[in-house]
Formats: structure tokens, sequence, C-alpha cells
């Protein structure tokens, strides 16, 4: 039997920002997660149809196909599937995306910027609790 901190998740990390992207899949990586990336919506819901994730952590505001759609989406096809949304805002700022989000499905949401610790505390508790 596997120690659960050691058991390897899969996850989908959606981020049109190169940067955050990167950041955030290298903190995955290093806790020993398999991490796919995704520019949009739309290419992760591609990725969704070819493999089976873990969990998803969706920026909301990003080009082709938003983060609250994406995450309607995912919930159409997955009702159980951790889903943690990311926003820094836009003109109205975070908070008001962020609680959008919740309502549309998201599991946890995260503002930017956000720490490691704060990144990793909420991955950890939606997969291994």
């Amino acid at each position: 039997m596997h120690d659960i901190e050691t058991t390897m998740r899969s996850i989908l990390v959606i981020d049109d920002d190169a940067q955050v992207l990167n950041l955030v899949s290298e903190m995955l990586r290093l806790e020993g997660h398999a991490v796919d990336v995704a520019e949009n919506g739309l290419l992760a819901m591609q990725l969704m149809d070819r493999q089976r994730f873990d969990l998803v952590i969706t920026d909301l505001l990003m080009p082709e196909k938003e983060g609250l759609e994406t995450i309607v989406d995912i919930r159409r096809n997955n009702s159980c599937m951790p889903i943690v949304a990311i926003s820094g805002g836009g003109r109205i700022g975070p908070r008001d995306y962020l609680d959008t989000a919740r309502c549309m499905g998201a599991t946890a949401t995260l503002a930017k910027p956000f720490g490691r610790q704060e990144l990793l505390s909420t991955v950890n508790t939606l997969l291994y609790h």
C-alpha cells in the first residue's frame, strides 16, 4: 500500500500566462505529481478527452475558451473532479471572479499572486482528504 503523500497524481494546469503555467507546474512536479498544461480551456478539454486527471487548476480569464466556461464543461462530464480556480482578476478584481467560479462548480479558489505553500496546501487537501 502506498503512502498517500507519495502517490503520484495527474494534474492539469490551464493558464494563458506562460510564466504562471511554468511556475505552478514546476511546483507540482517537485511534489511528485504528473503535470500537463494547456494555454486555454479549448486545449484543456481536448486533453481531457484523451486523458484522465485527478485535479484541474484553471485560470479564469483566457482567450479561446475562458475558465468559467471550462469549469461548467468539466462539471457536465465529471461531477466530482476537484477544480481549483485561480485569478488575478481584471477590471472588477479577483474576488468577484473567484466567487462566480465557486458558484459554477470550482471546488476551491486562489487569488493571484498566491504562494507555494498556499497552492500545495489547497492541492493536498483536495487530493488526499
